[in-house]
């Protein structure tokens, strides 16, 4: 009854997958970095839009001035003087060649291909968090699988040493159940470090060290049910192919700033100024002035650059489409061999678990026939031997059946919070985006920063 009220206990205390999700979307710093970037992505948006609002500059400049006059009588007049001007000027564009609104579309656009770019790093996150999680939940049951190995050829070698007393096997068989017994205990060693390589691996993904780990399953739920509907579904939802095709919009947009250049700009410039002297030679003593000007300028010949801009934005634009078309390329064959291979897991994880129960019948009669004196030591180790190779083979299975699923889930563009229903604030980055778009001042971060 105790052994059963441990074995009942032990999942409700042992970390899920899901827990470990939560966690490295919590602490992962590569997601984090990327946010921070996109943060600073946002940022474009508003310095796009200061090109409708008015300049103001001020001004005041304040010095001292010698002056030393010769009158023609050769007498030398001097004084030091203290002149000092305020003055305050006002900018504003009316037109720019369409310019600004163009700019405003191209930083925009790049928002939006940026969060596209943080949603691709989150996804990466997440399986990466799947694949070292299930890479130590392997390696552990590997390990254990290894220690029965290496107890069960410690059990055939103490037999094979009676015998040899008793006159039934020769020296050949003591000597292989030696080797047989060293094999397992190097391959227990390998396990052993490689156990301890994935958990480090999991602690730098997840953010802290592994503890009791629990069987997870595959998430073939969330995804298409076909394979042309997961090619449909990568297409319309990936956030590689949706980043790339706001690329091609930025690209498009670019081509209109730079068009702006060839296109007249209109500007109006308000200023007032006070100017104080010390002369006393002077009729005046201050000055006083207020100025509104309208300004048009008309580009006439510069050299041909901005005709060249043009030429290359169009150029960078006919590139950012090839890119998408290579984008959807890769995201469809990306697509179709994580469907072959989540199908490929589910019949290799059937016949290993054949293999197994298999390969332990055949140990069981391997041994009863040893017993009768039908089958030889050499017999009795091979078998071990295939029965352990079949144990680990369906372990690796089962990982690969489960990373799997996780992967065919981030190739369509479905591996995020929302879709695995983790129990976690989702990041939105469209918060940011909101508080800085329409700022007019302040260089604090909306953070406090």
């Amino acid at each position: 009854m105790l052994a059963v009220l441990v074995v009942q206990a032990a999942p409700s205390s042992a970390e899920t997958l899901t827990e470990a999700l939560v966690q490295a979307y919590q602490s992962s710093l590569q997601l984090n970095a990327e946010r921070a970037r996109q943060r600073g992505t946002d940022e474009n948006v508003p310095q796009a839009l200061a090109g409708y609002r008015p300049q103001i500059m001020g001004s005041l400049s304040v010095g001292l001035q010698a002056v030393r006059n010769t009158l023609p009588d050769n007498s030398i007049q001097g004084a030091t003087l203290r002149p000092w001007t305020i003055g305050v000027t006002v900018s504003q564009v009316l037109f720019n060649g369409f310019k600004t609104g163009n700019s405003v579309r191209v930083a925009e656009f790049q928002m939006l291909s940026g969060r596209e770019a943080l949603r691709n790093t989150g996804q990466g996150v997440l399986l990466d968090a799947v694949t070292a999680y299930m890479n130590v939940l392997a390696n552990q049951a590997l390990l254990e699988a290894q220690r029965t190995n290496v107890a069960v050829l410690r059990e055939i070698q103490a037999t094979t040493i009676r015998r040899l007393s008793a006159g039934d096997v020769t020296p050949t068989d003591t000597a292989q159940a030696e080797a047989r017994l060293n094999r397992g205990l190097a391959d227990l060693n390998a396990a052993d470090v490689t156990l301890a390589i994935s958990k480090a691996t999991y602690a730098q993904v997840i953010g802290r060290p592994p503890s009791q780990l629990a069987a997870a399953p595959p998430v073939d739920r969330l995804s298409p049910i076909s394979m042309a509907a997961a090619v449909e579904t990568a297409n319309h939802e990936h956030p590689a192919v949706l980043g790339a095709g706001y690329d091609v919009d930025v690209a498009q947009t670019t081509i209109k700033v730079a068009e702006s250049a060839l296109l007249p700009t209109v500007a109006v410039q308000a200023s007032a100024s006070r100017s104080l002297q010390s002369d006393s030679t002077l009729s005046t003593s201050a000055t006083d002035q207020a100025s509104v000007l309208g300004q048009i300028n008309v580009p006439i010949y510069d050299g041909g650059t901005a005709a060249s801009q043009t030429r290359q934005a169009k150029e960078v634009a006919s590139q950012s489409r090839m890119v998408l078309e290579q984008v959807r390329n890769q995201s469809r064959t990306a697509v179709v061999s994580a469907w072959v291979s989540n199908e490929g897991t589910k019949v290799a994880l059937s016949a290993a678990e054949s293999e197994t129960h298999a390969a332990d019948v055949a140990l069981q009669g391997v041994k009863r026939e040893a017993q009768g004196g039908q089958r030889t030591t050499i017999d009795v180790l091979n078998a071990q031997q295939d029965l352990t190779n079949a144990r680990s083979r369906q372990i690796l299975a089962q990982r690969d059946r489960v990373i799997a699923s996780y992967t065919l889930l981030s190739a369509v563009g479905r591996l995020d919070v929302h879709n695995l229903g983790l129990n976690t604030p989702d990041y939105l980055p469209e918060v940011h985006y909101h508080q800085v778009r329409d700022a007019w001042h302040g260089v604090r971060t909306p953070s406090g920063q």
